[in-house]
């Protein structure tokens, strides 16, 4: 405790003498970080006065401000005025006053996030319950001084220059063409949206890439909406285990448990899925469910797959009180800061319209329920199936949004499907013939890049 209070008198202190300590510091200090009721109260004396001169207080007019309070009693304000007449600039170096200042921001949060937490358990706390406490802890651990206060075009230049030139983490697909049109994968903080009409293929598509990731020793959340935990684990299998679904109704539990140990060697990644009732789950429902397997089962996602969007929940609106388009809109957005926040890309899939569940060229215009879908997600996808690519066991894929890459470049292409098996495959260059695409072979691509460069 001697130690303790050692570091918020430094604190105190400082903010009164060291002008750039204490811009870096202030924003991330709260009243509640103090032990003790007279530096709370000074703390939020000196915060007010900075907030509205914007410049560091004198002990004189510290004093004064003090004085005028009708909070503080006689013997509160004489503490104060004995607590400012002692402080004393200190000589402390500023890098290590700014560290120590933030770690001593991270413990008392998690000390205040812990005490919150035994006083919801011990119903002292009416207005949260004890599932708000890995959200606390959370929050507390989280506490960290942001010192960025935006990019200077040309002081940054440098650092600029090695973002074009630092690779970014990708996770890639283990098809050709998704991973010519992302430049190789999906980056982090995205989401990612399949468009299909109803039996296309969008749970398939899903559940293909989920099992992709995990064969790559990813960990994968599967969430669904819309099918038992049981069936999404079933197309997995199918996937992974390279039997057909009725094979794995019929095969026996040897065989089964053999194929699982060899998958199990194959792989250090882990995939759980997650099944809510449609319509009654939202953003935060998942991030505690995050949070959750955290704690329980030191589980944290890589990706995160979302099956479907447009069955999920808003976190801030009702669907009663509101237009689809912005009720779609506003889940889109909550499940892209979900991905921002965990720092984890999220695929999703929407319905078409019933124009576009007919048609064989669909477009963004065939989104259904709300356009505000395309206009948040990174990057949107056409999954698309007629009689004769079924006949073929082909499906089209279109690209209709990408900021990752020219959408207008490898516009659309074919893939191989073995719904048996609930498999996709790259097929033959000849397959892709019969799609108007701008199609670039990848190595003529490479070659041409640079070809009329100009200065």
């Amino acid at each position: 405790m001697v130690q303790q209070s050692r570091i918020e008198q430094t604190i105190i202190s400082s903010l009164f003498f060291k002008e750039e300590y204490t811009r870096k510091v202030l924003p991330f200090i709260k009243e509640e970080y103090f032990g003790n009721r007279v530096e709370q109260l000074l703390y939020g004396e000196i915060f007010k006065f900075i907030e509205k001169y914007n410049n560091l207080p004198t002990k004189d007019a510290m004093l004064i401000e003090l004085g005028q309070r009708k909070d503080i009693n006689e013997e509160e304000l004489n503490h104060l005025k004995d607590y400012v007449v002692a402080v004393e600039n200190t000589e402390a170096d500023e890098q290590w006053l700014t560290e120590t200042t933030e770690k001593f921001c991270k413990d008392r949060a998690v000390h205040n996030a812990v005490l919150s937490g035994i006083k919801i358990l011990d119903g002292k706390d009416k207005k949260q319950t004890a599932e708000a406490i890995p959200h606390i802890l959370s929050d507390a651990l989280a506490v960290s001084f942001d010192k960025s206060v935006g990019h200077d075009y040309i002081e940054d230049a440098e650092a600029r220059f090695q973002f074009y030139h630092t690779k970014e983490k990708r996770y890639q697909f283990d098809l050709d063409y998704m991973n010519r049109i992302t430049k190789g994968g999906v980056p982090s903080k995205t989401l990612n949206i399949a468009l299909a009409g109803t039996g296309v293929g969008k749970s398939l598509f899903m559940c293909h890439v989920a099992s992709s990731y995990l064969l790559q020793g990813l960990n994968v959340l599967y969430i669904t909406l819309e099918m038992a935990e049981e069936r999404i684990a079933e197309r997995i299998d199918a996937n992974l285990l390279d039997v057909t679904m009725e094979d794995l109704h019929d095969m026996p539990k040897q065989l089964y448990d053999g194929k699982i140990k060899k998958l199990r060697e194959k792989t250090q990644g882990q995939l759980i899925v997650k099944e809510y009732p449609t319509a009654s789950a939202h953003a935060g429902h998942f991030k505690s469910l995050i949070n959750e397997l955290a704690l329980k089962k030191s589980f944290r996602p890589d990706v995160i797959f979302i099956d479907y969007l447009n069955i999920c929940a808003s976190s801030r609106f009702k669907g009663g009180n509101i237009s689809s388009y912005f009720y779609i809109k506003a889940i889109a957005e909550e499940l892209r800061g979900l991905a921002v926040e965990h720092n984890v890309p999220i695929f999703s899939a929407t319905q078409t319209t019933r124009t576009g569940f007919v048609s064989t060229d669909i477009g963004l215009e065939d989104t259904s329920e709300s356009f505000g879908l395309p206009a948040t997600a990174d990057f949107m996808f056409a999954l698309m199936s007629n009689e004769e690519l079924e006949a073929l066991g082909q499906m089209k894929v279109k690209q209709l949004k990408n900021r990752y890459n020219d959408p207008s470049v490898n516009r659309a292409f074919i893939i191989g499907v073995d719904r048996s098996k609930m498999r996709l495959y790259d097929v033959q260059q000849s397959s892709q013939n019969i799609v108007n695409s701008n199609q670039v072979d990848e190595k003529e691509d490479a070659y041409n890049k640079f070809s009329d460069f100009k200065l």
